[in-house]
């Protein structure tokens, strides 16, 4: 019989995973060529404004195989709606019998976007973060911020979102457990911090060159689609290591598609994740390197972390 798992039982399944480590097991099966990943299936919608991505694959020679529906539709704040929503399907890779589907509305996509976050800071971030700039102030915004704290434990923030009421907001609700700064502009963000992650759908640079100092790390979340960008590209061409979570996948949308496309960067700059979290060759070397992870979001989190879920739901009963 095909398992129903609703959101409220998958958060209390992912208090026994420790994500971080299972993303960072999925981007080294990836980059070691031991997935099938084929390109991500997509939807544009423009009244109103959405996406929705299709990702799907599969561990060679383990027992499932995934696909996952996520959407962002960015009017819903205003139907009092979460904008991210969506299910995992999880599939008997011997027999393609239906395993288990999971109703968690985009959470697993939100939690395995802020842990590839962690991984990325893990490898890439200074090792003295003076403090964390975040840009964009919607769930995502949060759950990088908290998953940081697992890896990068820093309590002073600086944050910009669209609307002042927005970025107070996020100072509200998070002001309990870190000392929050409102920035007037992104680029105050990055004159005061030496870590930065970028959460926003824009369609437009929110971060110049000028603005990143020596020893900055960039995690990109948001660029996404082949539309999306919130870096100056030339922060790409200024930075001493690049890193796209799929190489692949950097060839039509995310961050360095955008610098590739204007001829910012080569593709020969561009490292995979999953290759370097295994070689310090790839790793910072010291404080005063600038680094960007591009975080587009690969089938392989997608699969770990389902997994992970349905697996201590077999264990629970």
């Amino acid at each position: 019989m095909v398992k129903v798992i609703a959101l409220e039982k998958i958060k209390s399944l992912l208090e026994k995973v420790d994500v971080v480590a299972a993303m960072e097991e999925g981007f080294r099966q990836y980059s070691n060529g031991n997935t099938v990943v084929p390109p991500v299936g997509e939807l544009l919608f423009e009244n109103p404004p959405g996406d929705v991505h299709i990702k799907y694959g599969y561990i060679k020679n383990d027992d499932f195989y995934v696909i996952k529906i996520a959407s962002g539709f960015y009017e819903n704040k205003n139907l009092g709606l979460a904008s991210s929503q969506g299910m995992m399907l999880l599939f008997n890779q011997k027999t393609g019998e239906t395993v288990a589907v999971l109703l968690d509305e985009g959470y697993l996509t939100d939690v395995r976007t802020a842990a590839a976050g962690a991984v990325a800071a893990k490898y890439f971030a200074p090792k003295n973060v003076e403090a964390i700039g975040i840009i964009g102030t919607g769930t995502q915004a949060k759950m990088q911020l908290q998953y940081l704290q697992k890896i990068k434990p820093c309590k002073t923030v600086w944050v910009w979102g669209r609307t002042a009421a927005n970025a107070t907001k996020f100072q509200k609700e998070l002001s309990d457990d870190f000392d929050i700064h409102i920035a007037e502009s992104a680029s105050e963000v990055a004159q005061n911090c030496n870590l930065i992650v970028t959460t926003t759908p824009s369609e437009l640079r929110l971060l110049n060159a000028k603005d990143i100092r020596p020893g900055t790390h960039i995690t990109a979340v948001g660029s996404d689609t082949s539309a999306k960008q919130e870096l100056d590209s030339t922060i790409l061409k200024k930075a001493d290591l690049v890193i796209a979570d799929s190489i692949s996948q950097s060839q039509t949308r995310g961050e360095i598609y955008q610098a590739v496309t204007k001829g910012a960067i080569s593709n020969n700059k561009i490292i995979e994740l999953g290759s370097a979290i295994q070689s310090s060759d790839f790793q910072r070397i010291n404080d005063n390197q600038i680094s960007v992870v591009d975080l587009t979001g690969v089938a392989v989190q997608d699969i770990m972390i389902t997994t992970a879920v349905y697996l201590n739901h077999e264990q629970d009963n």
